[in-house]
C-alpha cells in the first residue's frame, strides 16, 4: 500500500495573466521558490516530493497524517500569495494511488475544507515502498561527440520511454536531473527493471544501472535506492564486472 499526495496551484492561469507580459522570469523564479518549500516541509517528515508540472508536484506521503498535510498547507499558504490545493490517495499500486488521488479532488472529497485538502487517508504505517534509482552508465563519455543540448534530447526520449513503459506496471517515473530517474514502482520490480534495461539497450544502445530501495517512509526507500546504485558506481570503478541492478535487502 502506498500514500501519494497531489499539490497543486489553483487557479494558475488566472494569476499568471496578473503579472503583465514581461512575467515568464517572474514565474520561473515562483516556481523554482514553491518547489524548495514543497521539498523541504515534506521532506521533514519523511516524505519525498517530485516535480509532475511545474505548477503540481506529486510526493510520497506513507506515515504522513492529514494533520501533517494541514500544518505543511498553512506553512506554505504563510509564504506564498498563492491558492494550493492537496489531494490525497492510496492503492495497492502508486498507479491506482495515484487515480485514488485523482478521484478524491474529483469527486470534491474534502478532508479539510479550510485548507483545500481532499481525498483518502491511509492511516497504516506498517506499509513500505519501493524505489528504483536508474542512471546511464557513462554518460560523461558522450559529451565529446554530443552537445549538452543533444545530450538532453536523448535523456527526454529516454524519460518517455521509461514512463511509457512502467505506466503498464502501473508504476510512476520521475526525471530527478543529470542523468537520473526515480521509479515508484509495484511489486514486481526486479523483473520490470530487468526487462526494461534489455529494452533500452537493444532500442537506444545505452546501458542503465538500477539501484533498489524499500522502506516503510519515502526518504528511508530512497536512501536504500541511492545507495544500491552508488554500490553499482562502486564496483564499476574498482575494474570488477558490475551488476545492472543491485538492491541493498
Amino acid at each position: 500500500m502506498i500514500q501519494l499526495t497531489v499539490i497543486k496551484i489553483t487557479g494558475y492561469g488566472p494569476w499568471t495573466l496578473t503579472l503583465g507580459s514581461d512575467r515568464e522570469h517572474e514565474i520561473q523564479m515562483l516556481q523554482a521558490s514553491l518547489y524548495i518549500q514543497i521539498q523541504k516541509l515534506f521532506s521533514q517528515k519523511n516524505g519525498l516530493v517530485f516535480l509532475n508540472r511545474a505548477d503540481e508536484f506529486i510526493a510520497i506521503t506513507n506515515g504522513i497524517t492529514l494533520d501533517d498535510h494541514i500544518q505543511i498547507q498553512k506553512k506554505l499558504e504563510e509564504s506564498f500569495d498563492l491558492k494550493l490545493s492537496m489531494s490525497i490517495g492510496f492503492g495497492d499500486s502508486p498507479y491506482d494511488a495515484n487515480i485514488s488521488a485523482h478521484n478524491g479532488k474529483k469527486s470534491i472529497t474534502k478532508l479539510n475544507e479550510e485548507h483545500n485538502i481532499y481525498g483518502f487517508i491511509d492511516g497504516k504505517n506498517e506499509s513500505k515502498i519501493t524505489i528504483m534509482h536508474l542512471d546511464v552508465d557513462n554518460l560523461t563519455s558522450k559529451s565529446s561527440v554530443m552537445s549538452p543540448y543533444e545530450i538532453s534530447f536523448v535523456i527526454s526520449k529516454l524519460h518517455a520511454k521509461m514512463s511509457e513503459f512502467f505506466l503498464t506496471k502501473k508504476s510512476l517515473t520521475f526525471f530527478m536531473g543529470g542523468d537520473n530517474f526515480m521509479v515508484i514502482t509495484d511489486s514486481d520490480y526486479k523483473k520490470s527493471a530487468e526487462e526494461f534495461i534489455g529494452i533500452i539497450k537493444n532500442e537506444f544502445n545505452i546501458t542503465l544501472n538500477c539501484g533498489i530501495g524499500t522502506g516503510k517512509t519515502a526518504r528511508v526507500a530512497v536512501k536504500l535506492a541511492t545507495k544500491s546504485l552508488d554500490t553499482i558506481r562502486e564496483i564499476r570503478d574498482a575494474g570488477k564486472e558490475k551488476p545492472e541492478i543491485y538492491e541493498i535487502a
